[in-house]
Parts: structure tokens; sequence; C-alpha cells
């Protein structure tokens, strides 16, 4: 009897603290090495969880864990989201800034700046399997839906470089804008749409070609084109939009993507980063890496509803509800 209740006891305590992880934004800083969560309903901080140093990419795992680019570890930290704890850590070569990982979850695809390579990465063994050589300074990785190609960017090259997972050979090399950062795909795949910091544009890639089919130029009142340098992307579900950070111009671009044009421009902190928009697609979450905050957007408002304290010079941000 008694070890039934003990039982049931460890199994209330489990799914409360499932529970509690839910509705959480989790927001990496590569000053503090942490990650600070946010309660996604009241928009307060709920505390923070230590990982490794200078973290900077994240996003869930198959298995609802979080998994965080260290770039001075070298090492990606897998955390247990209900718990706070880290589970395991696993070598990601050298200087690993973004990765994305296999529709199957058994591979990560991680971009070593340093070493101008792609290194595919066992998720079971944390084994680096191959890595193939792209363009200087790689940063965005990003894997197809049928996990067949892997895309990753080239900040030096001004490429796009197209590789096919089963052999990790380069299929394609697609020069676009000037510093090319992060990369989000339309829900059908068939476009991916390729942010460029020194050219305040957005290159649009046709996946059944790989060829550059469109390009979206972003203007700020008041702003120097040389201060409009968009990183972080996000797409809509639906795919009518797309929002992308204005980095130094301290905005949010909110596009429309069958028109290819900008509807709105929503001001937020400064040196807007990386964004994530939640399920419902009602609000948009802004990491501002300059003012150390992130801006809560109402998407149908087109406006800012709050700015939130975090680490410093903060990074990536997921949302797990």
């Amino acid at each position: 009897m008694t070890c039934s209740i003990r039982l049931a006891a460890t199994v209330l305590t489990m799914a409360s603290a499932a529970a509690m992880a839910q509705g959480t934004a989790y927001v990496s800083s590569e000053k503090d090495n942490a990650l600070t969560l946010i309660d996604t309903a009241t928009l307060g901080v709920k505390g923070t969880i230590a990982t490794c140093k200078r973290a900077r990419h994240v996003q869930l795992t198959a298995q609802r864990h979080l998994m965080v680019a260290c770039t001075d570890s070298n090492q990606a930290d897998v955390i247990d989201p209900a718990s706070g704890k880290s589970l395991r850590r696993i070598a990601l070569g050298e200087e690993p800034e973004a990765f994305d990982i296999s529709p199957d979850g058994k591979t990560i695809f991680v971009s070593n700046e340093d070493e101008a390579e792609l290194a595919f990465v066992d998720a079971a063994s944390g084994k680096t399997l191959q890595s193939v050589k792209v363009g200087q300074e790689p940063e965005g990785v990003k894997v197809s839906a049928d996990g067949k190609t892997v895309y990753v960017t080239s900040e030096v090259a001004s490429m796009v470089h197209v590789i096919d997972t089963a052999t990790a050979k380069v299929l394609k090399n697609i020069q676009v804008g000037k510093r090319p950062r992060r990369m989000a795909f339309t829900p059908d795949g068939k476009e991916l749409w390729v942010t460029s910091e020194l050219d305040a544009s957005v290159s649009i890639v046709g996946t059944a070609d790989h060829s550059v089919i469109g390009k979206i130029n972003f203007e700020v009142k008041g702003a120097r084109r040389e201060d409009i340098t968009p990183v972080g992307i996000q797409m809509a579900p639906d795919g009518k939009r797309a929002f992308v950070a204005l980095g130094r111009a301290n905005h949010v671009a909110f596009v429309d993507v069958p028109a290819r044009k900008v509807t709105h421009l929503v001001l937020v902190g400064k040196r807007a980063w990386n964004v994530a928009l939640d399920k419902a697609g009602a609000r948009l979450w802004v990491v501002n890496g300059l003012s150390d905050d992130v801006t809560v957007v109402d998407v149908a408002g087109a406006k800012a509803i709050k700015s939130i304290p975090v680490g410093r010079v903060p990074y990536g941000v997921v949302l797990v509800e």
C-alpha cells in the first residue's frame, strides 16, 4: 500500500513539474550562461536555469527537451524543461552557433564558424559523423521537412549552401544578399526565406531548383540603410505572414508572404535579433540583444505589449506551450 502511495505521489510530482513547464518562454543569454524563464500568461520572469558558456541558439527536440548551443563550451546542453535540469552535454565542434535537428531526431546539423564547416552529429552518441566544408563563417542551419536537404548560410561568401544529407555533398551554392543569417520555410516547403544582415533584405529561394525567385527590401523611417540589419525570421503556420527582426533598426517587420510586401513595422528594443511566434499566432516574442530584454508583440494589433528584462545579451527564445 505504501509503495502504491509513493508511486502515485511520484507520478503526481512529475506531472506537476511538466505542467509548470508549459506556458514558458526560455531565453538564452550569451553573457550570463543561463536561460531566463518567462511565464507566457503573466509575462513575468519565473527564474533562470544555468547552462554552458555563451548560450546562443536554442530549440526544442523531438522529445520536447531544450537544446542550447554554447559557443564558448563547444557543446550543446540538453535540458529537461519539467525539472530544469541538464540531462547531458553533446560536443558540437569548434565555435557552434546555430543548428537544426533532422525530422527523425537522430542527427544534429551544426554550423562551426571557425572551421567553416557544417557538422553532422549523432544525437544519441554525440559523435561527429562527418563534416562538410562550406563558406567562411557559416551561421543559419535549416533542414527540409523530408530530411533530405540541409541548408546553411555563409556570412562571408553571402551564400546559402544546399547539402544532400544522404551523401553529405554540396548540391548548389546560392548567391543571396550580403551576410546571410537565418532562414525559414513557407509551410508548403516551396520557398526558403533568407535574411541578409548587411543588405537590409530577405532573399526568397525556390526549393524546386534552388534559384532566387524574389527579394524584399526593408526601409524604416529615420533609419539609415546600414542600420537595418535583419537576422531572425519566423513564418506563420498558415504561411500568410513572415516576421523579421530588423536588428539595429530596433523594429520587427510584418510581411505579407503572398504579396511579398511589408505591412507593419513595430518598434521593439535595441538590436532586435531573434523571434518566436506562439502556436495561436497571437503573440510574437522578439529578443533584443542590446537592451537585454524581450519584447512581446500583439500580432493582431501590430503593437508591443511589454518588454521584459532578461539576461545580458539575450540571443534566442523558444516557447514551451
